[in-house]
């Protein structure tokens, strides 16, 4: 990459922390030596005590953009000018856009059109169909906005009763409010009614974090019965790559149920396109990082 850089080029920033183990940075400077882009993309350990001064220095050194992530998705937003209606109902940004170098910031979300994209590259559709999502922190969050903003009929959110199921009752007080899409909360301990909910549904998404270490060894669904071969099933989790859930899926005879990776790719290719205006090249990132 260093061949490439000169006077001229360009900065994307990625501000969170901790960040170092992001694939963030290898995704985008892969796309832009692929392309012949005179960009540069760089990590930058930044938590909510320094976030306004590195907002700042989006502004002052013309940075095109940045990527958001933990500790700074809400944080960030009083300090933008502008944000895109995903990100303003979902209330988390995780892309900024330094409109024109004017130092006018933008603030989006691409989670959830990662995850819808995903579902797309699987030959889902979900428009018109009922989806049932268990959980209600940031990727749900950003996930179930998007599906109802796509046009989901009917979005059946379950949750454990616990510190996030106020934000889960909040996210569809405003699905109600802001779409045409019908939606409800329900906990996750009532599991005839999740259960219920999975059997009449085409998708079933599990944003929660079951499946990631420490909790590898556990699956929201563990009736074989709830499968289905027409039932679509993703998994955010990425690592491990065949959480408990999908395995037990393709076990019990599901056709489509596949991982996080592709949310992850596609919602780096969403914020690739907002901040440079190029498609990222998604099929040579897959070879390069899958």
């Amino acid at each position: 990459m260093s061949e490439r850089l000169n006077g001229h080029t360009l900065l994307v920033s990625l501000i969170a922390t901790p960040i170092r183990h992001s694939l963030s940075p290898t995704m985008w400077n892969e796309s832009f030596a692929k392309k012949g882009m005179d960009y540069a993309y760089l990590a930058f350990e930044v938590g909510n005590e320094d976030l306004a001064d590195a907002v700042q220095g989006i502004r002052a050194l013309k940075i095109q953009g940045s990527n958001v992530s933990m500790p700074n998705k809400q944080a960030i937003i009083p300090l933008l000018d502008e944000l895109s209606p995903a990100a303003k109902l979902v209330g988390a940004v995780n892309t900024v856009v330094n409109q024109n170098e004017s130092g006018h910031l933008v603030g989006h979300v691409t989670d959830g059109t990662g995850a819808m994209r995903a579902l797309q590259s699987e030959g889902i559709d979900i428009k018109d169909r009922i989806v049932t999502l268990t959980g209600c922190g940031g990727a749900g969050t950003a996930i179930a906005i998007q599906a109802a903003l796509d046009g989901v009929k009917e979005l059946r959110i379950f949750n454990r009763d616990d510190e996030l199921y106020a934000n889960g009752q909040e996210t569809v007080r405003k699905i109600l409010e802001n779409t045409d899409c019908k939606a409800t909360i329900t906990p996750l301990e009532d599991q005839e009614a999740f259960k219920k909910s999975i059997a009449e549904s085409s998708v079933y998404i599990d944003a929660t974090s079951v499946g990631m270490k420490p909790q590898e060894d556990l699956s929201l669904i563990e009736d074989p019965a709830v499968i289905r071969p027409d039932l679509a099933i993703m998994d955010v989790v990425y690592a491990p790559a065949e959480t408990k859930l999908l395995k037990f899926a393709r076990e019990n005879g599901a056709k489509v149920a596949f991982n996080g990776l592709g949310m992850m790719l596609y919602q780096g290719a969403e914020a690739f396109k907002l901040i440079t205006g190029e498609d990222m090249p998604v099929d040579y990132v897959k070879s390069v990082l899958f």
